[in-house]
């Protein structure tokens, strides 16, 4: 529900799909689409995945929750990265970010477009951009997500990294 000017409450629920799990942090999991992921992955041939689960990891080495990804060395790889979009958000932006700053180390990150946020104009807006046109559908769900997506590649000059790539990427 939400007040108009004259104070009046106006109903808001859609039937189409369910807001509240959307706009919450209940689940933070998005499971990555594989058309998203197989077309970066044809440009940048990942090596890690560090926000993944046993069923969702889409690359070889992986890092669950328990293994804590965040503390963890992303030295050398080429990063995937969808993180949960929860709270925690920042914390795996910001280290995306940092890891980027290494040497032979490539980020690539699924994230939603909230340009409003502190970390898109803390780390993202240091990185690479690119908009998704539309919405995207995540996992088995039947419906867009509610909110627009980008990619923020880390660092900004990831191009001349992929020329000469890793020792690890290029087994």
């Amino acid at each position: 529900m939400i007040r108009a000017l004259d104070g009046s409450l106006i109903e808001t629920k859609s039937k189409k799909f369910n807001r509240d799990v959307h706009w919450s942090s209940a689940s933070g999991e998005w499971e990555t689409p594989q058309h998203i992921f197989d077309h970066l992955d044809r440009e940048f041939h990942f090596t890690l995945d560090p926000c993944a689960t046993r069923e969702n990891a889409k690359t070889p080495q992986y890092y669950t929750k328990k293994e804590n990804g965040l503390a963890q060395s992303w030295k050398g790889e080429r990063v995937f990265m969808n993180p949960p979009y929860g709270r925690e958000i920042g914390k795996w932006i910001s280290k995306a970010w940092r890891s980027g700053l290494e040497e032979d180390t490539v980020v690539v990150c699924l994230l939603p477009a909230r340009t409003d946020t502190r970390w898109f104009h803390r780390y993202c807006t240091k990185g690479t951009i690119w908009f998704i046109k539309g919405r995207l559908k995540f996992g088995g769900h039947k419906t867009s997500a509610p909110f627009p997506s980008m990619i923020v590649i880390f660092p900004e000059n990831w191009k001349g990294i992929l020329v000469s790539p890793s020792k690890k990427a290029e087994k």
